[in-house]
């Protein structure tokens, strides 16, 4: 057997101002044929997986490449379509195949593009015939179209959020795949559309019991091969944004279009109950403040990279400063020109600086202050999981009491050596405050005495029923109370 695999993905929030081009990809992830390195990024497991699985197969790989922006605005139209050409060239030149394994994320948006999953899934299949084999592994917080339904055979998403599985997902998807190409299942996808849009974190119920019983049923029916959520991304204005059930059987439709149904139905009678419980900064801060056992985590879940935002508001930082709170951290404040005049004065000065808010409204005001530079660290990296994710030349700086870190590569707070690469001990801190929606969890719930979520600031489109949506249906919930009539 000869497999390509390739990625190629980002996660689009279009009412962000952060637009995205070739060199936010070669910040992120930008790997050439046999470049890639051993460990994955989010959505470049298939690749990993998929040297073990050839290798113990006797199955040639042929590897294109690889590349991933972290989340942002719009992708510049000749990025993506250079990107996209580029692994399409691959596949040509890599002809004739048994199967196409992908690694995508399904929220990507590029100018002149509002699918651009499925019409890279769509050359693809123009390119391989309607026979070859074509999958791909995706992230939840996506869009599943009709175009991407029909040019692929199958697909598996990530069931957890925080996002802990995808090299698990991986697994399944390249699973799938043998058994498919060793004549042992005929995978067929069955869709429900839930007609809701909400967050679904598989930290809490009733989210997790809900992805336990789908693993259950994975596990006890040999019909079903695979089922997933797809989440929906709400930041995302396209025409089929929404939460999504899909159901891969082994050639049984009826079978998986009976269970998409019942399981999504399911989902909608919990809608509304999903989401974290949410303070306002004010009252996060004081609540933090007063605790006993520390640290307590703050997550400011809606200035969260990790969705598209800048990652560059100010509200709880301000906060923190009017309450003269003492023994806090932040990580972290996108603004690559005050990294660089840090950079500039080195460890130790004592310098004014004008940091954060530069982005959009709602993200606060600039702070300013004279700030002592504490540590450098250039190309600075966290843990993720397996993985590694860069939040690029970084400064640790204090200011009226308070360490904060500022960041020229914008990334979400995945995990507790954000600060322990800055000089930074996480657990001697009272106060810990993050930028993130969930991912932060699976780590950041190891050290964290206490998590609190708040909702500082409008840098995100968190209310469907008051976003102003020009492209996204209009008759799912909230934006209607009960689309289903029941």
């Amino acid at each position: 057997m000869r497999i390509f695999t390739a990625a190629l993905a980002t996660e689009t929030n279009t009412f962000s101002p952060i637009c995205v081009d070739r060199r936010a990809f070669e910040a992120s992830l930008y790997a050439p044929p046999g470049q890639h390195p051993e460990t994955p990024t989010l959505c470049s497991a298939p690749i990993t997986v998929g040297r073990r699985v050839c290798a113990e197969k006797g199955w040639e790989l042929i590897e294109g490449t690889a590349a991933w922006a972290d989340p942002a605005g719009l992708v510049n139209r000749s990025t993506y379509e250079g990107l996209r050409d580029e692994i399409l060239d691959q596949l040509k030149a890599a002809m004739p195949v048994d199967a196409v394994v992908l690694g995508l994320h399904g929220a990507m948006v590029a100018a002149g593009y509002e699918d651009t999953e499925g019409d890279i899934l769509a050359r693809v299949r123009e390119i391989v015939g309607p026979d070859i084999l074509v999958c791909a592994e995706l992230d939840p917080h996506s869009h599943l179209t009709a175009k991407r339904l029909a040019a692929a055979d199958f697909f598996v998403y990530f069931k957890e959020f925080p996002h802990t599985d995808f090299v698990d997902r991986a697994e399944d998807l390249w699973r799938i795949a043998v058994e498919t190409l060793e004549g042992r299942l005929h995978p067929v996808m069955s869709v429900f559309d839930c007609r809701m849009i909400d967050v679904y974190p598989t930290s809490r119920d009733p989210m997790r019991s809900f992805v336990d019983k789908i693993m259950r049923l994975e596990k006890e029916d040999a019909d079903i091969v695979s089922i997933s959520v797809i989440h929906g991304f709400m930041a995302g204005d396209v025409p089929e944004m929404g939460t999504k059930m899909l159901v891969v059987s082994s050639d049984k439709p009826e079978k998986g279009e009976a269970l998409a149904r019942e399981l999504g139905l399911e989902l909608f009678s919990k809608r509304g109950t999903f989401i974290m419980p949410q303070i306002d900064e004010v009252e996060a801060v004081a609540k933090a403040a007063a605790a006993t056992s520390w640290p307590v985590v703050i997550a400011d879940v809606w200035d969260n990279p990790g969705g598209g935002t800048a990652g560059d508001a100010t509200v709880l930082l301000r906060e923190l400063l009017d309450r003269k709170v003492n023994g806090a951290a932040l990580g972290t404040i996108w603004d690559p020109m005050a990294v660089q005049i840090c950079m500039a004065a080195g460890e130790g000065a004592e310098i004014p600086l004008r940091f954060g808010a530069k982005s959009a409204p709602g993200t606060g005001n600039p702070v300013d202050g004279v700030v002592k530079v504490v540590k450098l660290v250039e190309n600075a990296e966290m843990r993720f999981g397996e993985s590694f994710a860069p939040f690029g030349d970084a400064a640790h700086i204090t200011l009226d009491g308070i360490d904060i870190i500022l960041n020229s590569t914008r990334a979400q707070s995945f995990d507790p050596s954000l600060f322990s690469v800055m000089g930074i001990d996480p657990t001697s801190k009272k106060i810990l405050v993050i930028k993130s929606t969930n991912h932060f969890y699976a780590s950041f719930s190891k050290i964290a005495a206490e998590i609190i979520y708040c909702s500082a600031g409008t840098p995100y489109p968190n209310n469907p029923a008051k976003t102003p949506y020009r492209r996204a249906p209009n008759n799912i919930w909230p934006m209607v109370s009960n689309p289903h009539g029941r």
